[in-house]
């Protein structure tokens, strides 16, 4: 890579890596999960980096590709093993923003792939719903219809406030 192309996939990645870190986790919501996704989505954009960096809208690239990753990690068998059998320790009443930071994580965790991925994408990325469908390659009707049901179906987690482990056992609770 040429020395004036480097430096600008540096300072690209140096300014959108706190976001990128936080978009990862919000779609795994496992912290080391997310940094080998944003890892592997910045080889890959350091890769192709000629070709990335000629695209109408960069961050859209980067969060297809991160997505991607994402989505790949999920497809492998390893992804679904469960390295402890320790339940964590529950936060003390102090730690109220904690708590609900965790009860959004774990809702995101029970909604399917695709769900997960928009709403990350639309609310936490900032992406608009045409933003975000290509992003994901579909349609903005497709946002939309999986930004609806993964918002209903958190916000019956939400309001249960108790453990659920699968998105069906919300809806039933």
């Amino acid at each position: 890579m040429r020395p004036e192309a480097e430096r600008e996939y540096v300072e690209y990645v140096r300014v959108r890596l706190p976001r990128l870190h936080r978009m990862a986790y919000l779609l795994c919501a496992d912290r080391f999960q997310a940094d080998d996704i944003v890892q592997t989505t910045l080889t890959a954009l350091y890769v192709d980096w000629k070709r990335a960096s000629g695209a109408d809208n960069l961050d859209a690239y980067v969060h297809r590709l991160m997505v991607r990753r994402f989505l790949d990690e999920r497809r492998r068998p390893w992804s679904r093993v469960v390295l402890s059998d320790r339940v964590p320790e529950r936060p003390t009443p102090a730690d109220h923003g904690v708590e609900e930071r965790d009860a959004l994580v774990a809702g995101l965790r029970l909604l399917p792939k695709g769900q997960r991925a928009v709403l990350v994408l639309r609310f936490f990325g900032d992406l608009s719903v045409e933003a975000t469908a290509e992003v994901l390659g579909c349609s903005p009707g497709n946002v939309k219809s999986q930004c609806s049901r993964g918002l209903a179906t958190l916000r019956e987690v939400l309001q249960t406030r108790e453990p659920v482990t699968t998105a069906r056992e919300a809806k039933e609770a």
